[in-house]
Formats: C-alpha cells, structure tokens, sequence
C-alpha cells in the first residue's frame, strides 16, 4: 500500500482543494434547487389543468423551462450558456463560472421532482383546505408542503446525487471540482491509479449523500 501513501501525499493538497471545490458547486446548486425549483415545482402544480389554481400560460412557461433544460445533454448546455456566463461572471472558466449552468439543471431537475411529489399527494387534501376556506398559500404552506416534506428531501436527495455527476462532466471544459482533478492528473497523464482513487472518492460522496438524504426522509415521514 505504499504507492497510495505516496500518491496520498503527492496529491492530497490537490484533492483536498478539488473536493472544496465541487463542494461550493454542490451548495450553490443545491441552494438554487431549493429557493427557485422548489417554488418552480409548485407553481407547475398548481397551475396545471385540474389545478386548485389553474393557470394554462403560467402553466406552459413553467414547464416548458423545465423540459428544455432537462433535455439538454449538460455538456452542450455548458456551451451554449457561454455568452451569458460571461456576461455574469466575467469568466467563462473556472469554479464559479461552472456553477452557473449548473444551478440552471439543479433548478430543472428539483422542480420536476417536486411537481412529481406533489402529485402523489391525494388530491382530495388540498381541495378540502381550499373549501374550508383556507387561502392558496396557506393550503402550500401549511397543507401541501409539510405533506409532502419526506418526500422533498428525497428527492433533493436524488437531485444532489444527478448534479455530484454533473458536476464531474465540468472538468471536461475545466470547470474545476473533482472532475477537473481527474481529467487533469488521472486521464491526461495516464496515471490510471489515480483515476481509480478519484473514482472510489466520488462513489464515497454519493454513498454519504444517499445515507443523509435516506435517514433525513425516514425520520420526516410520519405515515
């Protein structure tokens, strides 16, 4: 095991700093997940036909968000976001500049997750809050989403999870994170134990996530 102490101490400074990395891209992504696709999510439902609050325009702009980003392969979304990536941050590289087109699949992902949530809620629940007089905010915030909360941290779960992965496809375009870290010092310098070791490190994270995310959910969940 001596090749991984010496690879440990050759390159630990610079997993260390790619884990923060990917960290900061995993926070600001999640943190849009949740302040605008949770919102985004809820709107889509509410607003769709058979709604508590039908909408058809809110409805279609909303969705339609969702599906095209969604059906993006993210490596052409990264691209095509360049331009207004630039604009934003001033770099199109680089950790910060990566989080951008990131935060946009987070936003995606979470609020289909969320709509679909919502969904398996039974209907009849929020309509009875709605016909007790209730008002639409009050039927989300007090009905709608404490129903549903085990089910949104799931979900967050998953979502945390697909965006861990994307995130990893950012080193391509050198985006930072561990994925840059592998391109960089595993696949372009043919250093297979090292692409091995980055490997095992992301399965680790996803691992601690699902476990985090599984027991969070469980204790929320008081069917």
């Amino acid at each position: 095991m001596s090749w991984l102490t010496d690879l440990l101490s050759e390159y630990g400074g610079d997993i260390a700093e790619a884990l923060a990395e990917t960290g900061y891209m995993m926070l600001v992504s999640l943190a849009s997940a949740v302040l605008i696709g949770l919102p985004l999510g809820t709107v889509v439902f509410l607003t769709q036909r058979g709604g508590i609050a039908e909408n058809r325009p809110i409805w279609s702009i909303a969705n339609m968000y969702i599906n095209i980003v969604r059906s993006f392969p993210f490596l052409l979304l990264v691209v095509f976001l360049i331009p207004f990536t630039r604009a934003v941050v001033g770099t199109s590289f680089g950790t910060q500049a990566s989080t951008l087109p990131l935060c946009f699949v987070a936003v995606a992902i979470y609020a289909r997750l969320v709509e679909q949530i919502l969904r398996e809620i039974p209907p009849g629940i929020s309509r009875v809050a709605v016909a007790m007089g209730t008002t639409l905010p009050q039927a989300v915030f007090r009905v709608l989403l404490p129903e549903a909360r085990s089910g949104l941290v799931y979900a967050l779960t998953s979502a945390a999870i697909s965006l861990l992965s994307y995130s990893t496809v950012l080193g391509v375009v050198g985006g930072g994170g561990i994925g840059d870290f592998a391109m960089r010092y595993g696949y372009q310098e043919y250093n297979d134990a090292l692409m091995y070791i980055t490997i095992a490190i992301i399965v680790v994270c996803v691992l601690v996530i699902q476990a985090v995310g599984h027991r969070a959910s469980e204790r929320l969940d008081h069917r």
